[in-house]
């Protein structure tokens, strides 16, 4: 990706800071202690989902988990009790991979219309998200502290929008992408970069469903965005 202005932009601030533009590598300092690493270092895959399962009712998030095998009829189980009609998915290799094409393309207009999130569909995509009534994506990262999934929106099949405008926001979590908190997830974005990657232009983090409580602390869930959430953890290893 291009940078534009990058040297006029620095200068400016260098300038308002009142100093020279510092050209030379900053040396990071080394730490004594490092308890972001070290809480949970111990704990294993299954005490991760057994905290997140925890967390979930604190963020009033629904909770399943599965077999891989059975993911399908878990996900039915969801568009059921929703009384879902209308349901938009995001353009992942995970849905190939996850045995789920047929589940959403063997369908008739009398079980939900599905629409694909593509980059060529252009406010398609939007428009139908902000009617749909569930969204579907995959989890990236998974935080077990909080109960939050990472989602590396990219402008390919992977849009921002099935996971913040529909009004049930369901996300599909492989057992392997969970991480104790976010500095392991920061770490692996770190790492991505290092590696010469390319990173989103927007990196999601989302915890339950959208709520505030900014107004006299009463907490309101469902402000700006999906007012459910289930999250669907799937042994996938």
């Amino acid at each position: 990706m291009a940078i534009y202005n990058r040297e006029e932009f620095l200068s400016r601030i260098a300038e308002k800071l009142g100093r020279e533009q510092k050209m030379e590598p900053v040396n990071r300092p080394t730490w004594t202690t490092a308890p972001q690493l070290e809480l949970y270092q111990n704990f294993s895959i299954d005490d991760l989902v057994n905290m997140f399962e925890t967390q979930c009712d604190v963020i009033h998030t629904h909770y399943k988990q599965t077999a891989l095998a059975e993911l399908p009829h878990v996900l039915q189980e969801c568009f059921d009790e929703l009384n879902a009609q209308k349901v938009v998915i995001a353009g992942d290799p995970r849905i190939e991979e996850y045995g789920l094409n047929s589940f959403f393309t063997n369908r008739t207009e009398s079980d939900f219309h599905v629409h694909t999130w593509e980059a060529d569909k252009g406010d398609e995509n939007i428009e139908f998200a902000a009617n749909a009534d569930v969204g579907i994506t995959f989890s990236d990262i998974t935080l077990a502290e909080s109960g939050t999934v990472v989602l590396l929106n990219d402008s390919g099949g992977k849009g921002r929008s099935v996971s913040l405008l529909p009004r049930t926001y369901i996300a599909i979590i492989p057992k392997s992408s969970f991480v104790p908190r976010m500095t392991q997830a920061m770490q692996q974005i770190h790492m991505r970069v290092k590696e010469g990657k390319s990173l989103p232009s927007c990196i999601n983090l989302i915890s339950g469903p959208s709520n505030s409580a900014d107004i006299e602390m009463n907490l309101i869930v469902g402000v700006h965005g999906p007012v459910r959430a289930t999250y669907i953890v799937v042994s996938d290893k």
